[in-house]
């Protein structure tokens, strides 16, 4: 999926975390926990139909939920 139709929640040093997409200046949404960035972001990122990022206080990635259109979806199970 391009870099364009992502969201990450990401730590920010200064408290809190936040939304982010892809070399935006300013975040989508601050919050108090991970937790209510997470369900936000799932919220974005559902309805714009793009991947979400989500990154640990360290910066790495630690898991990403693709709600678009994915190029590998899984295939049926039969």
């Amino acid at each position: 999926m391009a870099k364009n139709n992502q969201h990450h929640v990401v730590h920010n040093p200064q408290g809190g975390w936040e939304v982010k997409k892809p070399n935006a200046e300013r975040s989508s949404g601050h919050f108090d926990s991970k937790a209510e960035a997470v369900d936000a972001g799932r919220i974005m990122s559902q309805n714009q139909k793009t991947e979400l990022v989500i990154h640990g206080e360290n910066g790495k990635i630690q898991r990403a939920d693709s709600h678009g259109n994915d190029p590998c979806p899984p295939k049926d199970k039969k």
